[in-house]
């Protein structure tokens, strides 16, 4: 496990929290009684929006199906990264943009990104291209940001090409430059 990512992770949430008190939007959420989750701390009825708050998981999430299915070792940050909250995706600012960070926000949710990120890997080998896994979603249309799975770099990637650069040598660095961001929507 990854101190340094569940470190820069949890003073992230710190701030995003103290931003959202100036901007109580920021947590709030469509209720969907059909996927519950520990995140939301009001009820309603499905399509409401509720307030909600990023949740301290106790337990460290399961990648061993994962590992086994594509016969690699995922990276620690990304473990630790995706077993650190129970979180809608949290909404962050950087010096080229806004971006989402990914966050699972119940079981269910989680075992659909294992899926996902499966996807992702089968098509990178396809390509014959480097293994990266996706943690964030970029405001530009078909751009994430993923980590190379042998250096740990945080990549800006298209999806389906090559990474396009190194955006910080490590996850636990790239967490630490952003500001949380509020989109009026």
């Amino acid at each position: 496990m990854s101190e340094q990512v569940i470190a820069a992770l949890d003073e992230f949430v710190q701030k995003y929290l103290a931003t959202a008190k100036k901007h109580p939007a920021m947590l709030l959420i469509e209720y969907d009684s059909d996927w519950p989750s520990e995140c939301y701390t009001s009820s309603g009825n499905t399509g409401d929006k509720v307030d909600w708050q990023p949740i301290k998981r106790s337990d460290l999430a399961n990648f061993s199906d994962l590992e086994k299915a594509l016969e690699m070792k995922i990276h620690e940050d990304v473990i630790s990264y995706y077993s650190a909250y129970w979180s809608d995706n949290l909404i962050a600012e950087t010096d080229k943009g806004h971006l989402q960070l990914l966050q699972p926000l119940n079981q269910n949710d989680f075992e659909r990104l294992q899926q996902n990120l499966v996807g992702h890997i089968l098509m990178k080998r396809r390509l014959k291209q480097p293994e990266t896994l996706f943690i964030a979603l970029t405001d530009e249309d078909d751009f994430i940001l993923t980590i190379d799975n042998t250096s740990g770099e945080v990549m800006l990637e298209q999806v389906g090409l090559l990474p396009k650069e190194v955006v910080a040598p490590n996850l636990a660095a790239f967490i630490q430059s952003l500001k949380p961001a509020y989109i009026n929507s």
